[in-house]
């Protein structure tokens, strides 16, 4: 039988004019490493990218003696067209009977995924909701470079804000996505669009306003179309919108809003262990790129709740350490002045 060849690599010859190795070790050591990135890619892409979770968060912002209020938040579905544990997923988030349901954007990655994202959306429509829409639901995604995401994270150009201003012009050479259609769904549920714009409902006897905004990311918010702050009517006003960038949550916090709702970060969407997120997509900080934090500006402070959202593009189907989730937050109480 013939042996199987050896890969340690030999260079040089001794002495003894025997032949010496030289690189064995590294190469082995670069063949575990690639080993445990195959390891890592299969479980981000294969596993932990349908590994749905449910975050829960207590939020004291209501009027004293109020009941509490659970809000659903889902977000970054990015919906592609055969993704049936998500939709079932979704559908059975309505098992939790929520009070309110908040949708903060990009549900498609998929031009054709209309009829998929209203169905599997269909049981939460049947509770009192609201909604925004993120740049995907306009515009269908197309193949990017990974480095692009972190390049970002140095120059600070993100979506359409370039701090040059270069990228104002508009989004040229897009798909564009039926959002219409998704709309007009979530319109026919009774659903209000908060698309820069202000709504009311009354949930649990009080009476709740919420201000919205278009997307940041590619520049449509409008916030002088909203701004002035809180009703005094309301019993509790919060803020609405899809990508949590520093000029939006600004305005929001010092209009004296005491909760602000975003999603668009994914997380960090590829993250690692006792670090967290490379990225945020977005000037926000990576401390804050998910989950419940605080946000100050003009002498006030507000919540603020980012959610990770459950999809990726449908060009980067994976996650790491970040897995995919809704969140339902619990308003509770806040104490008396």
């Amino acid at each position: 039988m013939i042996p199987p060849p050896s890969y340690e690599v030999s260079c040089g010859v001794c002495h003894h004019g025997r032949m010496r190795t030289r690189y064995a070790a590294p190469l082995k050591a670069l063949g575990v490493t690639a080993a445990v990135g195959a390891v890592c890619v299969g479980y981000a892409a294969g596993y932990e990218v349908r590994s749905f979770r449910l975050r829960r968060v207590e939020v004291p912002v209501l009027p004293p003696g109020a009941k509490p209020m659970r809000v659903l938040q889902v977000s970054d579905i990015h919906m592609v067209n055969g993704q049936r544990k998500k939709q079932v997923w979704l559908g059975g988030l309505a098992a939790l009977r929520p009070d309110l349901v908040i949708n903060t954007g990009d549900n498609l990655s998929d031009p054709d995924a209309v009829p998929q994202t209203l169905d599997a959306l269909g049981p939460l429509m049947d509770f009192p909701g609201a909604y925004v829409f993120g740049s995907n639901d306009y515009y269908g995604p197309q193949p990017k470079s990974p480095t692009r995401y972190l390049s970002a994270m140095v120059s600070g150009n993100h979506g359409m804000n370039n701090a040059d201003g270069s990228a104002r012009r508009g989004v040229k050479g897009a798909i564009h996505n039926p959002w219409t259609d998704l709309r007009d769904g979530f319109d026919a549920a009774g659903w209000l669009d908060l698309t820069n714009r202000r709504g009311t409902l009354k949930v649990n006897d009080l009476e709740l306003e919420l201000t919205g905004l278009d997307d940041p990311h590619i520049r449509r918010d409008r916030y002088a179309e909203v701004a002035g702050g809180p009703s005094p009517e309301a019993d509790l006003s919060f803020g609405v919108v899809h990508a949590p960038y520093l000029r939006v949550l600004d305005a929001f916090t010092a209009d004296n809003y005491p909760l602000i709702l975003a999603g668009h970060t994914h997380g960090g969407q590829l993250c690692l262990p006792f670090y967290g997120a490379l990225v945020t997509n977005c000037d926000i900080d990576r401390k804050r790129v998910k989950g419940l934090s605080t946000h100050a500006a003009g002498g006030r402070r507000s919540f603020l709740h980012v959610s990770a959202g459950c999809g990726t593009n449908r060009y980067t189907p994976v996650r790491f350490a970040c897995p995919p989730e809704a969140t339902l937050l619990t308003l509770t109480p806040r104490a008396r002045d």
